[in-house]
């Protein structure tokens, strides 16, 4: 009899969850669940207001999206919950919560629902950028090694930094968190009862390494006396590796989701790590985007290297007995999402409801008439910072080469352009710096739906593209790490290699680099470096003097 996993993906705006079949990978169907409190930018539910740069959002979401999905994957596919028999989950990340030491979130007890540090502060939240420009400044004064494992910055968006935020801005909260902890961590905590770390958000996203653990409890006084304890007391050591069974379904679990007590469920993931064996990938010199509001690149290396900006290189970060690479970009679906919010004439509103399309797809056919460098245009991708390989959310977005005659579709193309560009510059980063990449693969809504896109990024790195096999990337990732969390004697199998090699899959489909068109994007990435390192390397802090006036006239 077949025996199944479900994988659960919380993004950034919806859970997905997908039911797979626990041997070969296929999938039988999928639910997604959309936040009711979404992100929170601008003011908690209560109505009070946020400060720039925050972004928050609510654990009952994540709850929510269990008690929905999950049930709905029951009832559409008719299998019995006695043949699942396993779950994963993963998360963006960094996504961090204050909880109690029952693993209860601040922002559920009344005292503290009206406070912005109870809540989760998403990946995306970039307020502790003070914290991280100081927490860097520190570790290169003091000769840190570590720090060259994250390209010699560490971001905002990752756990310390925010971490230190609250206790600067609130350190009540600080104090009456018993934990904190990440949103991957936290949801199997309510799955099996029990409190587990994992081993790929300690690496990348809280310092860890395998060998020597976190810095030391020196480092971490000289950041601030209030922390020099802050792993023991609010992070803990205990870390497990990646395709380990956390525990079982408890009896509360069962009840929420429809599962069997005893159900395994496999200890927490990223999303853009756990992407990989749902390619397939299961070795080294294979990149992998994983592509949505932002894009996180992940490949695996067998030897150790310090690759400036990127975001991590942690051992068995990805799968066990490699290295794996972590570099991304910040922005790439939420600025086409702006653009057509806010840039797009209502005529071509009207145009596309009159077609019958999105407003996406009438604006992209128009840019896909357009040939490379036919706009004039070459834009920056910093609309929400730059994570590879400037490590720097100060810096914001440009276009360049606007006049009277530029077109909607001329701008949205050169804002794709200048996302594939800065792949391009992360992909050649890596290679300068001794980790090869041969293989290039996309995976995420994005590389599903949009032919033109992923044609220009084939063009603009001159690789070929393979495209994921599946809608549900992630989803299926956790699934595979649900089956091995299980085990051959279950039904699944005993090791992710074997695993992603057998439920895996790509599209009979590859973007091949159109020789012409290479020609002109590598005389337009000429441009797109001499712009990235004016603006980002302190030619010309411009855009931070921007912002910092910003700041002045908001009363911040």
């Amino acid at each position: 009899m077949a025996k199944y996993s479900i994988g659960v993906d919380y993004g950034t705006l919806s859970g997905r969850a997908v039911l797979v079949d626990a041997k070969t990978g296929a999938e039988l169907c999928d639910a997604t669940y959309e936040y009711p409190h979404a992100v929170m930018d601008e003011t908690l539910p209560s109505g009070k207001k946020l400060g720039t740069d925050w972004a928050l959002q609510h654990p009952q979401d994540y709850l929510d999206v269990l008690h929905n999905t999950i049930p709905a994957l029951l009832k559409q596919s008719g299998v019995d919950p006695r043949d699942i028999i396993g779950i994963g989950c993963d998360f963006t990340a960094c996504t961090l919560i204050p909880v109690k030491k029952d693993g209860t979130p601040l922002c559920f007890l009344p005292e503290y629902e009206n406070e912005p540090h109870a809540y989760i502060k998403l990946w995306k939240h970039h307020a502790a950028q003070d914290e991280a420009n100081k927490l860097n400044a520190i570790a290169e004064a003091r000769g840190e090694g570590w720090l060259k494992n994250y390209g010699g910055k560490i971001s905002s968006e990752w756990a310390i930094p925010k971490i230190w935020q609250v206790l600067d801005e609130a350190p009540e909260i600080y104090a009456a968190a018993d934990r904190f902890i990440e949103s991957s961590d936290w949801i199997i905590w309510q799955l099996c009862g029990k409190e587990t770390r994992n081993s790929c958000v300690a690496g990348y996203k809280e310092m860890w390494n395998k060998r020597a653990g976190y810095p030391s409890k020196d480092f971490f006084y000289a950041l601030d006396p209030r922390l020099e304890n802050v792993v023991e007391e609010k992070l803990g050591t205990e870390i497990l590796p990646l395709g380990t069974k956390a525990g079982e379904i408890t009896e509360e679990a069962a009840k929420l989701t429809g599962l069997c007590v005893g159900t395994a469920v496999a200890v927490g993931n990223v999303d853009a790590h756990v992407c990989l064996p749902a390619v397939g990938i299961d070795g080294p010199n294979q990149m992998l985007a994983i592509m949505g509001t932002s894009t996180c690149h992940i490949t695996m290396g067998t030897k150790e290297k310090q690759v400036p900006g990127m975001c991590g290189v942690v051992e068995d970060g990805v799968m066990p007995g490699y290295f794996g690479y972590e570099a991304g970009q910040s922005c790439v679906g939420d600025h086409f999402a702006w653009f057509m919010d806010n840039c797009v004439p209502e005529s071509y509103q009207q145009a596309a409801r009159e077609e019958g399309i999105s407003i996406f797809k009438y604006v992209g056919n128009l840019a896909d008439k357009l040939k490379p460098g036919q706009s004039g245009l070459v834009a920056l991708d910093w609309w929400n910072g730059n994570r590879s390989v400037l490590v720097d959310v100060d810096l914001t977005g440009m276009m360049l080469g606007m006049t009277l005659q530029t077109k909607p579709e001329e701008m949205y193309r050169a804002l794709i352009e200048a996302t594939a560009y800065g792949t391009r510059e992360i992909v050649d980063n890596f290679k300068d710096n001794g980790v090869q990449v041969d293989t290039f693969f996309a995976s995420g809504g994005i590389a599903q739906k949009d032919p033109m896109m992923m044609q220009i990024y084939a063009d603009v790195l001159n690789l070929p593209i393979k495209i994921a096999g599946t809608a549900q990337g992630p989803a299926l990732g956790s699934a595979i790490f649900g089956s091995v969390a299980a085990g051959e004697a279950k039904g699944g199998y005993d090791d992710i290699f074997t695993a992603a090699r057998a439920m895996g899959k790509t599209k009979n489909l590859t973007y091949t680099p159109n020789p012409e068109n290479v020609k002109v994007y590598d005389k337009l990435f000429k441009e797109y470096q001499i712009l990235h390192d004016y603006f980002g390397r302190g030619a010309n802090d411009v855009m931070k003097r921007l912002k910092a006036i910003k700041k002045e006239q908001m009363g911040e």
